[in-house]
């Protein structure tokens, strides 16, 4: 994680009995705990940007010839293998 430029908070305003998770920042991505990830069938793919429209994260990239998938901000919800009208991604179980 990049430091910030400056504090997000005064720390010393804290109170002691406050659960840490509320006072840090989380490293943690929603590619870290997806339990199913999006893959795109290049071959199918028309670049027709319906993937990239629904997307809620936008985490669908333009490439030269087909649209890919950013699977460090995917969360997996499956919207966009749902809405491509050709069937063009599939989503899989991610790897343990």
């Amino acid at each position: 994680m990049k430091r910030q430029a400056y504090d997000y908070f005064d720390a010393s305003t804290i109170p002691d009995d406050l659960c840490p998770i509320a006072t840090k920042p989380s490293p943690m991505l929603p590619g870290d705990w997806r339990s199913m990830r999006p893959v795109v069938d290049r071959a199918k793919c028309v670049k027709c940007a319906v993937c990239w429209l629904y997307c809620p994260v936008q985490c669908v990239v333009e490439r030269r010839a087909w649209f890919d998938i950013n699977l460090a901000t995917c969360k997996g919800c499956g919207i966009c293998a749902t809405e491509c009208p050709h069937r063009a991604i599939s989503m899989i179980e991610e790897a343990a």
